[in-house]
């Protein structure tokens, strides 16, 4: 099942640019916002599995209307050096437990997007972003993923000057720029996945390839980490976890490498879809 927030309306995504209002549809049962979808999800999902939709009139939108998956979450959590060649890349060991951040919710917006360049340097990190379904306390890892409404595309932009000012470095401030936070297009769950812990995951900037993996190369699974973070701060439903970036960030280029004005940035994980951001000078 893949949900599009069309508009600020949940959609069932039933084609490339066509879904079901599921407000409509269930009668207001559900919807129209897609974030209090995440309160209900078990509710949700039992009702979209025996609903009727054959017969419901679609809705055709284009990439532009499409709107965060999760527009609005309690909590954004974010890992840091999530993947080995990323760790070395810059330079540091292989973490032995995850490094975690927050990103603002205000950074949130959807798939396609134009971005204000901050003054800095500003940097790509695609990931794969998972949403909470249930509320969860201690989650043992063999159970973790029942705790998912589903993932999604992610880009972690960073500003690196910011990030390491100061004697302690700045993560959650210098990537929770306006725009900062793009993911999309669509939620969807886990059972569409024949593995949903190896995915292809990368990015390009203008038509380059800039970074290329897949999620099996994590450090931490998914499902590690949920039950890492779910001992420490409950994860409640509709919160959003950024699990990490592969290996091709521009700052660890030799010389370094930006975004900047003109730039495309396009990213993508398997079978979820892409981002397109823009980028503008201020």
């Amino acid at each position: 099942m893949r949900i599009g927030n069309i508009g600020g309306r949940a959609l069932l995504i039933t084609g490339e640019d066509t879904g079901i209002d599921i407000a409509t549809a269930s009668e207001g049962v559900f919807g129209p916002s897609v974030q209090t979808l995440y309160d209900r999800w078990a509710e949700f999902r039992a009702w979209a599995a025996r609903a009727p939709l054959d017969d419901a009139e679609a809705r055709h939108f284009t990439p532009e209307e499409i709107d965060a998956p999760a527009p609005a979450p309690r909590q954004v959590f974010a890992i840091g050096l999530n993947y080995a060649e990323h760790a070395g890349e810059s330079g540091v060991a292989v973490p032995e437990e995850p490094a975690v951040f927050t990103k603002f919710p205000t950074s949130l917006t959807g798939p396609v997007t134009e971005v204000t360049l901050p003054e800095g340097n500003v940097d790509w990190e695609v990931e794969l972003v998972v949403v909470i379904g249930r509320e969860a306390r201690n989650v043992p890892r063999e159970n973790a993923w029942e705790y998912v409404a589903g993932v999604t595309v992610g880009q972690d932009l960073s500003e690196r000057r910011l990030q390491h000012v100061g004697p302690l470095p700045q993560f959650s401030l210098a990537k929770s720029y306006p725009g900062f936070g793009p993911i999309g297009p669509f939620l969807v769950t886990v059972d569409e996945f024949d593995d949903p812990d190896d995915l292809v995951l990368g990015c390009s900037v203008n038509g380059e390839t800039v970074q290329s993996s897949r999620t099996r190369h994590m450090i931490f699974s998914v499902p590690e980490l949920l039950a890492r973070l779910s001992a420490v701060a409950p994860l409640l439903p509709g919160d959003v976890v950024f699990s990490g970036t592969p290996s091709g960030v521009g700052g660890a280029r030799r010389p370094p490498r930006f975004l900047a004005p003109g730039d495309t940035l396009v990213s993508y994980v398997q079978d979820i879809g892409r981002l397109t951001q823009t980028f503008v000078s201020a």
